[in-house]
């Protein structure tokens, strides 16, 4: 067992505010590979209601201390301490001016926290806790403070130097060096700073705000993906005017700026005016990005967006109130897709995301509250409960309050908190002083872990017509919460007709005791009842319906969503039948009448390219062990192959004809009609493949003229059995070795190999092949984090090898980057509904890993979490 001393773990109630206060920050920053010389000046206070003596404590890590001056004086040694990860002042003045010169190795800096380099690009990560790694500070989010920075480097190697806000000079020095100077005129935490250094080449483009203010907008890239850009520009200039017409949110600087890189530990960041992005989420062109790519770029750079308000114009108070930036934030941007495209579509998808990786964190080890009480590592708790659950408790806030009262209680948030760090409950708070809406109880879906889940009876009454539904909600036990209080949830339900599937009822129910019980109607005939309309909830359901009704409903429901729910439920419950793991009554006259249905869904839906497109897929493996009681993974893959190989099948003549009349000439374009149309033809190539038609997705891999319709032939024919599998891969890589972002989901598909025998072989020889980058983290969750999480077969072996193997890899990726490692051992998260045999295997690794002599505190917090629940 570990031996020595465990982190120390961090509380919500132990928050208190700072002693000390920064109202200006200057830096100047002399950029070198490898000792960047940094020098701060910062203008600072004591906190009203700080004791006269109280040290002044700063936060700082891995970085060299060269002097320390207070108000022009150097200190001497008796006056302050430096610590291993502290420099502490004692007993400040009440108003003072502190000087510090740092050193850092950015070259060095191999975690991507702080200032690091990237192909040779200087860059920053500062949230949560990476401006420690630049110069000592005040490294919390409540701590807000203006900035001007110098930034100096050799001009021939660097020649552009950017930093938040508005430039206001520059020029050249001796030396061949030369700076430039930005001011940032708006309070902001330091986990909001940026800089960046490099040999970039720029893309620009102007916005003209609703008060008729032009703002420049400019994007960096690498010179060679110049040309890839023109997509990030647009989503970015929509997301603006969109942010005005439907929050009434301006933006303002003069400029915002975009840049991308390489290594990159996140999705994007938010840095205020200077947005750093990973480079998969800002390039693409049709011949290397698919659909898919287009859509997430979309999506993303509308989140960094919204930031500027939802995040650094409003922060945090402290890290425990992450949800309340994130999680606003996603819903907005989720928002801000579904009108852009389709919004029964975007609600599947941000459904199935949640579904995928939010409900199973609920449901293991790792739940925690979407405003968690404790932490050793924030960056552990950047998760998908803190994002998408954090959404979902916004979209029900919107449903309580209505769409008028909710924009209204936005306003007065952001009136209110402009400039300031705000708490969970100040965000509640404008919730009910705009609404009038007692909020009370609502404030549970941020103190509570674990998904509740809603029971559904119904009975109906013949001689009256009148239906009688009861709804129970219970939420089972979590880490630290063994007692469960009932929520507030919005409960959206529709009545159909079991004869003739006409409409007959629609409301909200309101659940906030442990059961409810309503009476409707009179109806003419036996209602089904479609509940959850829109996933008003981010609840489970348990109902009983028959295959009638539950056919009825993948049929007949005029809620999009609730309509594709009904057809995923069936798909997924078919697979488990087949893989034993439920049981079916009749699961091959099931199948049959499913197939059927979904015929009809082609022919009925077939304007909606994308929702029918959705229709098709069938769950994932990984989605269908989050409903299994206990994990087989290899039934749970012949299952789901039987299914797919028999639906294919019965499908096969719709599915020809629907493949060869969505088959187009046109030039590409990322508008969402062709993208539902591409959709829609390759899942139904998919599923020609499943039964064993491989010929159509042969052809589109070799003579496809864009990315989405190459890589969905590609991949088809990648987790298949046919013949031309190793081919089509081969194929794919010469022509796109030389393109990282593209060789990526090669990567994957390597990974997900459906040879589950020799999958770990293939997995051992991608960490050793000339595309894998162990310091890329794009490429590491290309290949470990997709292995681990989505070839299950192939991940839990018996024999447990893989296992030893990924945690391996996990010590080793710890070493360089911590984050990265910690963030992997989220594919652990269901292990406790392994088998007993594979149960105990992951259990042993999960203990070396904790036990593990040198192991990062973010590491061991993760290790130490799933296997003490």
């Amino acid at each position: 067992m570990r031996t020595d001393t465990p982190p120390p773990t961090i509380r919500l109630s132990d928050y208190r505010p700072p002693d000390y206060l920064i109202d200006h920050v200057d830096l100047d920053v002399a950029l070198d590979p490898k000792r960047t010389a940094v020098k701060a000046r910062l203008a600072m206070r004591r906190a009203p209601g700080a004791a006269d003596d109280a040290p002044l404590v700063l936060n700082g890590e891995k970085i060299e201390l060269i002097s320390i001056c207070l108000d022009g004086d150097a200190l001497s040694p008796s006056r302050y301490e430096l610590g291993e990860e502290t420099l502490t002042v004692r007993e400040p003045p009440a108003k003072f001016t502190l000087e510090i010169k740092t050193a850092c190795a950015p070259e060095a800096n191999t975690a991507l926290s702080g200032l690091y380099l990237s192909n040779g690009m200087f860059c920053t990560q500062c949230e949560a806790e990476g401006f420690r790694r630049i110069t000592y500070f005040l490294d919390r989010p409540d701590v807000l403070a203006r900035y001007s920075v110098r930034i100096e480097a050799d001009k021939a190697a660097y020649p552009v130097l950017l930093a938040n806000g508005n430039r206001t000079g520059g020029g050249d020095l001796a030396g061949g060096r030369h700076y430039a100077q930005w001011a940032d005129p708006h309070p902001k935490p330091c986990y909001l700073f940026a800089l960046v250094g490099g040999d970039l080449a720029c893309v620009e483009d102007e916005f003209v705000t609703m008060s008729g203010r032009k703002v420049a907008l400019k994007i960096y890239v690498q010179p060679q993906n110049k040309e890839k850009c023109a997509y990030t520009l647009d989503a970015l200039k929509r997301a603006m005017r969109w942010d005005e017409e439907t929050f009434g949110r301006e933006y303002d600087l003069d400029i915002f700026m975009i840049v991308a890189v390489d290594h990159f530990n996140f999705g994007a960041m938010e840095n205020k005016g200077l947005n750093i992005f990973n480079s998969a989420y800002v390039l693409a062109s049709p011949e290397t990005a698919t659909d898919a790519d287009y859509e997430t770029i979309e999506s993303i750079v509308a989140h960094e967006y919204f930031h500027n308000w939802s995040g650094n114009r409003v922060t945090c108070r402290d890290w425990f109130q992450l949800c309340l930036k994130e999680g606003f934030t996603v819903f907005r941007d989720q928002e801000f897709s579904s009108d852009m495209r389709s919004r029964p579509v975007q609600r599947i998808k941000d459904v199935r995301r949640l579904w995928s990786a939010q409900f199973p964190e609920d449901a293991g080890p790792l739940a925690h509250p979407p405003r968690p009480d404790s932490y050793i590592t924030i960056d552990n708790f950047y998760t998908a409960t803190v994002y998408e659950k954090g959404a979902e408790i916004c979209r029900m806030l919107k449903t309580l309050l209505g769409p008028e009262r909710f924009r209204h209680a936005c306003d007065l948030y952001f009136a209110r908190h402009d400039g300031h760090a705000a708490t969970v409950e100040d965000f509640v708070k404008a919730m009910e002083d705009a609404s009038g809406v007692d909020l009370a109880q609502f404030r549970r879906w941020y103190s509570d872990a674990g998904t509740p889940t809603v029971t559904v009876e119904q009975g109906y009454d013949e001689k009256t017509g009148r239906t009688r539904i009861t709804l129970a909600q219970a939420t089972k036990p979590t880490p630290g919460q063994p007692n469960k209080e009932p929520r507030h949830i919005p409960i959206a339900y529709a009545l159909y007709g079991s004869r003739t599937g006409a409409l007959l009822d629609e409301g909200l129910a309101e659940l906030k005791d442990a059961s409810t019980t309503l009476t409707l109607g009179p109806y003419k005939e036996r209602p089904v009842i479609s509940v959850l309309r829109g996933f008003s909830a981010p609840v489970l359901v348990q109902e009983k319906l028959s295959l009638d009704d539950r056919l009825l409903l993948a049929g007949r429901d005029d809620d999009l969503f609730n309509r594709w729910a009904a057809t995923e439920g069936l798909w997924r419950d078919l697979c488990l039948a087949h893989a034993g793991a439920n049981e079916m009554t009749d699961k091959e006259e099931a199948l049959g009448r499913f197939a059927a249905a979904l015929a009809a869904s082609l022919k009925g839906l077939a304007a909606d390219h994308a929702l029918t497109a959705e229709l098709l897929r069938c769950p994932t493996e990984f989605d269908l062990a989050r409903s299994a009681a206990v994990i087989d993974p290899e039934a749970l893959a012949k299952g789901r192959k039987a299914v797919r190989a028999r639906i294919g099948a019965l499908l096969k003549d719709d599915l020809f004809r629907l493949y060869e009349s969505l088959r187009s000439n046109a030039p590409f374009e990322p508008t969402a009609r062709q993208a539902g149309e591409r959709a829609l033809k390759n899942a139904a190539l998919s599923l020609l493949v499943a039964a064993g038609e491989d010929g159509p997705a042969i052809d589109q891999s070799k003579t496809a003229a864009n990315m989405t319709d190459e890589a969905a032939a590609t991949a088809a024919l990648a987790v298949s059995a046919s013949e031309a599998r190793e081919e089509a891969l081969s194929r794919f890589y010469e022509r796109w070795k030389q393109d990282s972002l593209v060789v990526n989901k090669w990567l994957a598909w390597r990974a997900m190999t459906p040879l589950a025998d020799s999958a770990l072989k293939e997995i051992e020889g991608l960490i050793r092949h000339e595309a894998y980058d162990e310091k890329n983290p794009n490429k590491v969750r290309a290949v470990l984090g997709v292995f681990a999480r989505e070839n299950l077969a192939g991940f839990h072996r018996a024999d447990g090898a893989a296992y030893r193997f990924f945690s391996n890899q996990l010590l080793e990726i710890d070493k360089r980057n911590p984050q990265l490692a910690a963030r992997l051992t989220t594919a652990l998260e269901s292990w406790r509904k392994l088998e007993p045999g594979r149960r105990a295997l992951v259990r042993e690794e999960l203990i070396r890993i904790a036990d593990a002599k040198g192991v990062s505190d973010n590491l061991y917090e993760m290790a130490n979490r799933l296997v003490n629940d």
